[in-house]
């Protein structure tokens, strides 16, 4: 297939771009490299530097030649993470919420068939049912979580409006190979691995017994890419892509060892646990690794 990767420059979507060559598709990136780094990009894929934020991208020819033929779009590129989008609301609803409805409008203007949308779990807000389904109520707490709500909208709308087929991804705290280090946009993982690096004592956020539902980056990939090959419609779609279980912060603390310190706490739900029962019965999905067999492998990377 001819494949088009947003923010392909990225954590998720360079693992995202590997997994699409090496099973011989044709692959097109487009990024910023706001957040993502050119070294990520695999050499094998086509690389436009494109801003989706900017709708004077998608208006020429030379977009119009880029995008005829795509059979579909992984709409992975955003600027991230809760805290710097409530410092920043309005330079992330102009990403996150145009960005998208930039992209989707020029999927419908150019042919592209399926759209693939990088949603969040953060959509729930704090929840009521643990696991948490689809159908659980949305409430989210951060222009960041209500911005990936409008996309998913945004999806459903297209999908119904126009035809275009569109699934949206629910992501439980992604972990994996080329999480970012630098930058604003850290997760607790790389957060803590920064400290330790630096002789730093790990920062826990409150009392530490927050819990999340962390999931291997190689298992997002696979869950895009069954959605990719889903031989049936999909029309605005939503899928809990999570590993099923949690864990909290003190016990990720524990897994890369060394000194801690509690600091105040943030704005953040209390507890993520994915029902991934739909995304298993229908896209066939199937995490592959938890986070206790994956720390080492980290741990002996970063030289702790």
């Amino acid at each position: 297939m001819r494949c088009i990767v947003t923010g392909g420059a990225g954590f998720i979507g360079s693992n995202l771009v590997d997994r699409l060559v090496n099973d011989n598709h044709e692959v097109i990136v487009f990024d910023n490299l706001s957040t993502g780094k050119q070294e990520n990009i695999n050499e094998k894929a086509k690389f436009f530097l494109v801003d989706i934020s900017h709708q004077s991208y998608f208006e020429d020819e030379k977009m119009k030649e880029i995008m005829t033929g795509v059979d579909v779009v992984f709409h992975t590129a955003a600027l991230a993470r809760v805290q710097p989008s409530i410092e920043n609301p309005i330079e992330f609803n102009n990403v996150n919420v145009g960005g998208t409805l930039n992209m989707l409008k020029a999927c419908v203007d150019y042919g592209v068939k399926r759209f693939i949308y990088s949603s969040s779990s953060s959509v729930y807000g704090n929840v009521e049912q643990l696991p948490t389904t689809e159908g659980h109520k949305l409430n989210p707490m951060s222009p960041y979580a209500l911005q990936k709500l409008i996309g998913e909208q945004y999806c459903k709308l297209y999908s119904e409006l126009h035809g275009l087929e569109t699934a949206c991804l629910r992501y439980f705290n992604v972990y994996g190979k080329r999480m970012s280090l630098d930058g604003a946009y850290k997760l607790v993982i790389p957060i803590f691995t920064e400290q330790r690096l630096n002789g730093k004592p790990m920062t826990i956020r409150g009392d530490g017994e927050q819990r999340r539902d962390f999931t291997y980056v190689g298992d997002v990939v696979d869950a895009n890419v069954r959605c990719m090959d889903y031989p049936l419609e999909l029309n605005g779609d939503s899928f809990n892509i999570g590993n099923g279980d949690n864990r909290s912060v003190n016990e990720i603390a524990n897994m890369i060892g060394g000194d801690s310190i509690n600091v105040e706490p943030v704005i953040e739900p209390k507890e993520t646990l994915a029902d991934n029962n739909k995304a298993k019965r229908v896209l066939g999905f199937n995490p592959s690794i938890t986070i206790e067999d994956w720390i080492p492998t980290w741990k002996k990377e970063k030289g702790l």
